[in-house]
């Protein structure tokens, strides 16, 4: 009898222990991977490189030495402003350009206009908003103005060219030029004011393909898209209690397993991106190294 009542005991260890480990192995809990959104943030933040744009506007010359027979025109203007480039190491003649044009007879006028003698307006509006405004579109503009009645166009350029911040603009490595000049009243006197506006256009140097930056930017809208449901979905696993039944644990265990291709799908998406903005930033890279050439 003994004997019998120890053999039935083992055998309801052995059914139990046999239960148990059914109920831990038919339902197991799936993980969560590890997801580095901290690092996948900060390589989606990477920094896109810009085009360099360069706008040179020296302080604004005042005629020393006033004519009374003072005759300023633009196609003069233009004429001794190539003449001095060719002296000058034969640089290659600037082209009148008709949006730099417009941009030189809006400051001409505006200056009168608004009675000042700046870059600036006093709306704020400079040299490189000018251009904007006249559908140029450029890597480098420059501005040089003068006021009084310089006697003809020569001395006018020559005294440009005698001051060092306008000598650069003349001598510069522009391509395009825009000239206005013109007679009017100026703190209550008739004089002349003369604009020239140089211009690098866009087009002179190579471009970043616009649709590469278009789909970083899709890319970005994306990977932020995806970040917020991984973020979301990984704080419903971290509060969910440990399930028991095994519908419980089918239900955590398909949330587990939409998590981990979500942490797949933006390991991969983030790559991609880093790829793309590398290729990008080369791209500005060389544009930008023509723009100083």
């Amino acid at each position: 009898m003994k004997k019998f009542l120890l053999t039935f005991i083992a055998v309801i260890i052995i059914a139990l222990t046999g239960a148990f480990w059914w109920y831990e192995s038919g339902n197991r809990l799936a993980q969560p991977q590890t997801g580095q959104f901290e690092q996948i943030a900060a390589d989606a933040a990477k920094t896109v490189a810009k085009i360099t744009q360069t706008v040179v506007a020296p302080p604004p010359l005042r005629a020393t030495i006033e004519s009374p027979v003072a005759n300023l025109s633009n196609a003069g203007v233009l004429n001794w402003t190539n003449a001095a480039r060719n002296d000058n190491g034969g640089l290659k003649p600037l082209v009148l350009n008709a949006a730099l044009n417009a941009a030189a007879a809006a400051k001409l006028k505006d200056m009168f206009a608004g009675q000042y003698f700046a870059h600036e307006s006093p709306t704020g509006v400079g040299p490189a908003d000018l251009a904007r405004q006249a559908g140029y579109h450029y890597l480098a503009v420059g501005e040089n103005l003068a006021l009084g009645n310089f006697e003809n166009n020569q001395i006018l350029v020559q005294a440009w060219m005698d001051s060092p911040g306008h000598r650069a603009n003349i001598l510069g490595k522009y391509d395009e030029i825009g000239i206005a000049v013109g007679r009017g009243t100026y703190e209550g006197r008739t004089t002349w004011l003369a604009v020239q506006e140089f211009g690098r256009p866009l087009s002179a140097c190579p471009q970043p393909e616009t649709g590469l930056r278009a789909q970083i930017d899709s890319d970005r809208a994306k990977l932020d898209q995806l970040l917020a449901q991984a973020d979301a979905l990984n704080s419903e696993l971290d509060a969910a209690k440990k399930p028991r039944g095994s519908d419980q644990v089918d239900a955590y265990n398909a949330k587990v397993a939409n998590y981990n291709d979500l942490v797949k799908e933006l390991n991969a998406l983030n790559a991609q991106l880093q790829g793309e903005i590398t290729v990008y930033n080369g791209q500005v890279q060389a544009a930008n190294a023509c723009v100083v050439r």
